[in-house]
């Protein structure tokens, strides 16, 4: 057999994920998205270790201070990394505060140094982090390297984008996936039961779809109980995200089931004696499987953005524990960003992670297609 006639071989036996894979591989966007999101999720997973600062570490004289610089040499000789210390100084001219380096002496920048002690996936105890500044060269300390510069009380803006990936990509994506399922169930139920019951869903759906999002959120936080901790604060903004998206995935399930249940099949099935649950998730859904999973993943873009703006408008996590919408919170200030533009890096994060889910999903989409 002719290389030519294996692969017409392979292709007419492969399987429709198969198909799907090797046509996604060809989607060069779509892959570089996929190597962004694994470095984002890693990043989350070890935020931990590549935060050279606690949640709670701050330092008040580095008060909304801009990014640290990083030198290599000093008085003219090559050292490595480092960084000079701070030191208020007042301008004479206009008598505001400023922070100046104090280049008399400096501080290397090292790797895998000791600090603040965490727990590797929430059981192992470590205080190991990537990078840190170590003692200056004439025994000093104190000195700090800020890589995206400092809060209003001198947080390291660095450490809590790293620590804030963990709530701003985990609860749009768990939500997500409950979303998923709930919006297959309750679809597949509507479409494959119809009559009574398939009108009470849908309408349901419309009066949920009918409430503006930001009053449908302020409701939904209303009803969480003042002073919860940061856990369950993370279960409740799952519940709610979870709450308000499943209705575009149950519609859509509905129509496909309006459309796939008296096929031909599915009457086969019936006759044979097949469970109704059977039916659904081993003969109806899986007819469209591959567009309700690119459809999960563009829905993924719109709960980040979910979390992010009901953190950003202050009805889901709160600080001192920290998400990328709670940093751009903080960032609401327009004078506040004029004078400290280095506030609004987290934002970068945002749109870099929306748009990788949506090249994903749209090389899934491609890949989906049996027509391309």
């Amino acid at each position: 057999m002719s290389k030519k006639q294996k692969s017409k071989e392979d292709y007419y036996l492969a399987s429709q994920w198969t198909l799907m894979a090797r046509k996604l591989k060809r989607h060069k966007l779509a892959k570089i998205s996929l190597v962004v999101l694994a470095i984002l999720y890693l990043s989350a997973l070890f935020a931990d270790f590549l935060a050279p600062y606690a949640l709670e570490e701050f330092d008040a004289l580095y008060r909304n201070s801009p990014t640290t610089s990083i030198h290599w040499m000093h008085e003219g000789k090559f050292v490595g990394p480092h960084v000079y210390k701070m030191t208020k100084t007042i301008d004479r001219e206009t008598y505001e505060v400023k922070l100046v380096e104090d280049t008399s002496e400096y501080y290397k920048i090292n790797f895998f140094v000791h600090g603040s002690e965490y727990k590797i996936l929430g059981f192992i105890p470590c205080d190991l982090h990537l990078y840190g500044v170590g003692e200056g060269s004439n025994g000093g300390t104190g000195a700090k390297l800020y890589l995206f510069g400092a809060d209003n009380l001198g947080r390291d803006i660095f450490s809590r984008v790293m620590l804030g990936g963990r709530v701003s990509l985990t609860i749009p994506f768990a939500s997500a996936i409950i979303s998923f399922f709930l919006g297959i169930t309750i679809g597949s139920v509507s479409g494959y039961f119809g009559g009574v019951l398939d009108m009470i869903i849908q309408r349901i759906i419309e009066v949920i779809g009918a409430v503006p999002q930001i009053p449908l959120w302020m409701a939904l936080s209303a009803a969480i109980p003042p002073g919860v901790s940061t856990i369950k604060m993370y279960l409740y903004m799952t519940i709610i995200l979870s709450f308000i998206n499943w209705t575009g995935m149950a519609r859509v399930v509905r129509g496909k089931f309006l459309s796939l249940k008296n096929e031909d099949y599915v009457m086969a099935a019936r006759l044979s004696g097949v469970s109704t649950w059977k039916i659904i998730w081993k003969h109806l859904v899986p007819g469209f499987m591959s567009y309700l999973i690119v459809s999960l993943t563009l829905g993924i873009p719109g709960s980040i953005v979910g979390e992010t703006s009901m953190s950003y408008l202050g009805l889901g996590i709160k600080s001192p524990a920290t998400s990328w919408g709670v940093l751009l919170q903080e960032a609401s200030s327009v004078t506040d960003v004029a004078s400290n533009p280095h506030k609004l890096i987290p934002i970068i994060f945002v749109t870099i992670t929306v748009l990788a889910f949506n090249f994903l999903g749209d090389g899934l989409r491609d890949a989906a297609d049996p027509y391309k």
